[in-house]
């Protein structure tokens, strides 16, 4: 076989390959995003959601989607207080924790103890931390490795799956 073709078959291989793994992966994502999230202690119908939450907070809160960055007002949030989950409103992060990490969303180097249960994210072609409230189940965001002292950690939050109240002066 020459060289010419056994490259380029080896070439559509692994664009074929790569294409069918993404398919995939967007499947079982969109997937993982129909299923009801059972098992927390406030649980709702999908219709009882829709009817409590805005469209936008629905979609990221109960369908894993991710808001616009730098689209949040919660980004540019400085006062000193407690995020809580739009879905429950349990508190989930607290402004003492929050750091600038210009990515476009509210980040945090750490939740508020057992406030956020994780899971395995595979879409996208790659393997990432899912974040969710402990409480009702509710999408906030990923976490990654890249943040700062103490933990190294950064909760890369979608403004919209939160509220904010301001400490009492």
């Amino acid at each position: 076989m020459p060289r010419r073709d056994f490259l380029t078959g080896t070439a559509a291989f692994a664009l074929l390959a790569a294409t069918g793994s993404f398919l995939f992966s967007r499947f079982v994502g969109a997937a993982k995003a129909e299923e009801p999230r059972n098992g927390f202690p406030v649980s709702k119908t999908e219709d009882e959601w829709r009817s409590q939450l805005t469209k936008q907070q629905f979609a990221v809160l109960r369908k894993e989607d991710t808001e616009r960055a730098f689209s949040s007002p919660l980004n540019e949030e400085h006062r000193k207080g407690m995020f809580f989950c739009a879905g429950c409103d349990q508190a989930v992060y607290a402004s003492d924790k929050k750091f600038d990490s210009g990515t476009g969303w509210p980040s945090f180097w750490e939740a508020v103890p057992n406030a956020v249960g994780t899971s395995e994210d595979r879409s996208f072609l790659m393997l990432r931390t899912e974040c969710h409230c402990s409480r009702c189940g509710g999408h906030l965001g990923h976490i990654f490795d890249d943040g700062p002292k103490p933990t190294g950690k950064r909760h890369c939050i979608n403004g919209v799956a939160m509220t904010f109240k301001p400490m009492a002066a």
